[in-house]
């Protein structure tokens, strides 16, 4: 991943220096199992702990000449090791020690994705609580619908961010497996204690039937997680994007002092961070297709996988992570408008009382389709004269035959559609939080 969109801590689990880093972590757990079944030596493993360590020039040189970088790694290695070398790599094949090391990597990323996402969570959290009462409009196919409150909205984000990290915790316990099985999965060479054994040194579950690699579906259901919670980002920045609409303006990012918005028009406030991480999540979920691509693979292996992985893994993951603790920072500094909220609650008549007013007509006994010709019509009157939906309903003599003055006053109380915030927030964040 380029740089703009890279943290040091992720980006630095992607370099070259840390994959290879996995591999001997791996080849070293591999060489422990041995040493306790009694293949390898005491003092030939004591000098592996001691000298094993790499180049990463000298790989990279290598593997001009080899075009296999396992090989060259090792080669690498060996020639640090001396003599007890020819006990490393004992019986195993190249995606023992690269799928094991990308299990080892995907962990140590999928645990910082998940800190980010509480980070995500704890910002929303206190979003949905600060604007709990906010009154805000809400919306259907873009035109206004009934009010909800800008605290509720943030509270639905909430819910579905919960629903996006147990995704990825479940995705994530998912890839957490190594496999030691050898060429074709059948251990001809090892054995299914020392694959435990290294397993368990590095942290990994035993991939309990693998072929020569670690199937797939695994790897798919990593990145489609992470695809989904990119989908979840997308939403909540459209909805901010459309908030920010000059002829709403609910919302705004926040905007530094020194900060330009536009080369042309010095006016423009755009929001920038929003329509980045549009275009960013896009990408984790082009990815995700990627790994479902993945999954069929010829008979026991191919390495068609390969390519993709080596792009993927640390894209996605890089990006996640920028995209998550960017996502935090443009709702700490959002700026909420609450009297633009109000002045656009105003903006349309009244118009949303429409259905409680039809809803009382209903239970008075009026057959629902009369009721709703009796409220259309006023509420259509206030469309074409912008007059308030109230007086036109007020002075409505069919309606008037059925509903008093009191009713009416009563109805057209905005405090009603807020009624069960608080029970709706008991179910989100449990009770008695505030």
């Amino acid at each position: 991943m380029i740089e703009r969109y890279s943290r040091p801590e992720m980006a630095a689990l992607w370099s070259m220096e840390a994959r290879f880093g996995a591999w001997l972590e791996v080849e070293l757990a591999v060489c422990e199992a041995w040493t306790r079944l009694g293949v390898i030596p005491a003092e030939d493993m004591a000098t592996i702990r001691a000298k094993a360590g790499f180049d990463v020039d000298r790989i990279l040189e290598v593997e001009e000449k080899t075009r296999h970088d396992v090989i060259a790694f090792l080669t690498a290695v060996e020639e640090k090791v001396g003599d007890s070398a020819r006990f490393i790599h004992l019986g195993c094949t190249s995606s023992d020690i690269v799928d094991t090391a990308n299990a080892v990597l995907l962990v140590r990323a999928g645990k910082i994705i998940l800190a980010d996402i509480d980070k995500v969570l704890a910002v929303l959290k206190d979003m949905a609580f600060a604007h709990k009462d906010q009154l805000c409009m809400g919306r259907t196919h873009g035109i206004h619908a009934e009010p909800t409150s800008f605290g509720l909205k943030m509270a639905g984000f909430y819910a579905e961010f919960t629903r996006h990290k147990a995704r990825f915790a479940d995705a994530l316990e998912n890839i957490r497996v190594g496999k030691i099985s050898g060429a074709v999965g059948t251990y001809a060479h090892l054995s299914p204690e020392l694959e435990a054994t290294a397993c368990e040194l590095l942290g990994l579950a035993v991939d309990p039937v693998s072929t020569q690699i670690i199937q797939r579906d695994r790897h798919a259901h990593f990145f489609t997680a992470l695809g989904l919670l990119g989908g979840g980002v997308e939403r909540l920045c459209t909805e901010l994007r459309h908030l920010q609409r000059t002829e709403v303006l609910e919302v705004e990012e926040g905007f530094s002092k020194g900060q330009k918005g536009s080369s042309a028009m010095p006016h423009k406030k755009n929001p920038i961070s929003a329509e980045n991480l549009c275009g960013l999540s896009r990408l984790l979920r082009t990815n995700a297709l990627a790994s479902m691509e993945n999954m069929p693979l010829w008979h026991e292996r191919d390495i068609s996988h390969s390519s993709v992985e080596r792009v993927i893994m640390p894209d996605s993951t890089i990006l996640a992570d920028y995209i998550l603790n960017r996502l935090a920072g443009l709702l700490s500094n959002l700026r909420v408008i609450p009297e633009n909220m109000q002045r656009n609650l105003e903006g349309s008549y009244g118009l949303f009382y429409s259905q409680r007013v039809l809803v009382e007509l209903i239970d008075l006994g009026l057959p629902r389709q009369k009721a709703y010709e009796m409220v259309q019509a006023p509420a259509m009157r206030s469309w074409d004269t912008r007059r308030p939906f109230k007086d036109e309903v007020m002075g409505d003599t069919q309606i008037r035959e059925y509903l008093s003055l009191e009713t009416l006053e009563r109805l057209f109380d905005p405090c009603y559609y807020l009624r069960y915030v608080s029970a709706i927030f008991d179910r989100v964040f449990g009770q008695g939080q505030e």
